[in-house]
């Protein structure tokens, strides 16, 4: 608030439950929770890029290249969970991604391989109805047919694709056996005062559909609002700039941050599950000429909540112009480490690549952030 006028943000600041802490004025439900939220202020993201790639993997290696190589063969954290953890409950995929643009969005397991590869939410959610006629009797009928053709083709050829695709079947027939996932995409089940309070835009019912799916037994859920929902280079481009495109976004990010902490609070499952809220970069601390803020991979800020993790803290900080880290810097490797903590994963597993050589699932040293745990 006392930075030049440059950097100064144009809209003013409230207190919080967290004392010391002020927000945006126009995140008054945040403000309400901050108790049960951290803030991280001093994530290094200078190895991230316009892509989700790097803070997904939780890993400074995993980069954009544009190439044909993208994340240098590095899977995102959400694949890592699903290899080391699997789903919660049988029936249901591991990792799931609610997004409408998917290469912009999510990023999958890299070289680990494709059972790993998260399940997009948005293509599943309308296939998961029988087809007309056919009942769940005959589909395992059908299902024993399928088993003994599949034997066949396992005795005629064993390659990895062939066993890879018996392995989704599987999968899919499980999924369509099992009725968790059809009903935990049925948003409608929920009460109007529910849907109500994640509200009716993008980034809400998602998050609601995320938490159902997490009540379901998907491990790891990615949520994605829309693309290029916090690109606000100025008015001249589509996002607009502060004012004209950022400030009505806002109160869509406090309502729906606000409404899934305390929906799993009040179902009991707030300190079982894990938020991150975050983007791949921050922005600069200049507002441009277009009355916007452009990308700035020194550092940014993100929040956190759940995982029985110790919140209600601000971790580290940036200068006075928030140029830079100035105190407690937390690289992506430290995120990832304190997710597989949470989950359960051994910090020290690794996966195998192409090349036959393992591959740490935590690199460069990276950390479970101490302040949490």
């Amino acid at each position: 608030p006392d930075a030049p006028r440059e950097i100064r943000s144009p809209f003013g600041h409230i207190p919080t439950k967290l004392p010391g802490v002020h927000v945006c004025e126009h995140l008054p439900l945040t403000a309400k929770l901050m108790d049960k939220l951290t803030i991280l202020r001093s994530v290094d993201c200078s190895a991230s890029n316009h892509t989700p790639i790097t803070m997904q993997a939780g890993n400074a290696l995993a980069r954009r290249t544009n190439d044909g190589k993208d994340g240098a063969g590095y899977p995102s954290m959400g694949a890592i969970a699903a290899k080391f953890r699997g789903p919660n409950a049988p029936g249901m995929p591991a990792f799931l991604g609610l997004a409408d643009t998917w290469t912009s969005d999510v990023w999958g397991a890299g070289n680990m391989g494709i059972a790993y590869e998260p399940v997009k939410g948005k293509e599943l959610a309308g296939r998961l109805k029988l087809p007309k006629g056919l009942s769940v009797d005959r589909l395992e009928d059908r299902h024993l047919l399928q088993t003994n053709l599949d034997e066949f083709k396992r005795a005629v050829d064993s390659s990895r694709e062939i066993a890879s695709a018996d392995r989704f079947t599987q999968q899919a027939f499980d999924v369509l056996l099992s009725g968790r996932a059809r009903n935990a995409f049925d948003i409608g089940q929920e009460s109007v005062a529910t849907r109500e309070m994640y509200g009716t835009h993008s980034m809400g019912r998602k998050a609601l559909q995320a938490r159902r799916l997490v009540e379901a037994g998907v491990t790891f859920v990615l949520v994605s609002g829309a693309w290029g929902y916090f690109d606000h280079h100025g008015d001249n481009v589509r996002w607009g700039g502060i004012e004209k495109g950022l400030k009505p976004l806002i109160p869509r990010v406090d309502q729906t941050l606000h409404a899934i902490v305390t929906d799993l609070e009040d179902r009991g499952m707030l300190d079982s599950t894990l938020i991150l809220m975050m983007g791949e970069f921050g922005r600069s601390p200049v507002i441009n000429a277009q009355a916007g803020r452009d990308h700035w991979a020194r550092v940014m800020s993100m929040v956190m909540a759940g995982g029985g993790l110790n919140h209600g803290q601000a971790i580290g900080s940036t200068d006075a112009r928030g140029d830079d880290i100035a105190s407690r810097p937390v690289a992506p490797a430290d995120l990832a480490a304190t997710v597989f903590h949470h989950l359960g994963i051994d910090l020290k597993s690794h996966w195998i690549d192409r090349q036959g050589r393992p591959v740490p699932i935590v690199t460069q040293g990276g950390q479970v952030i101490s302040e949490l745990v």
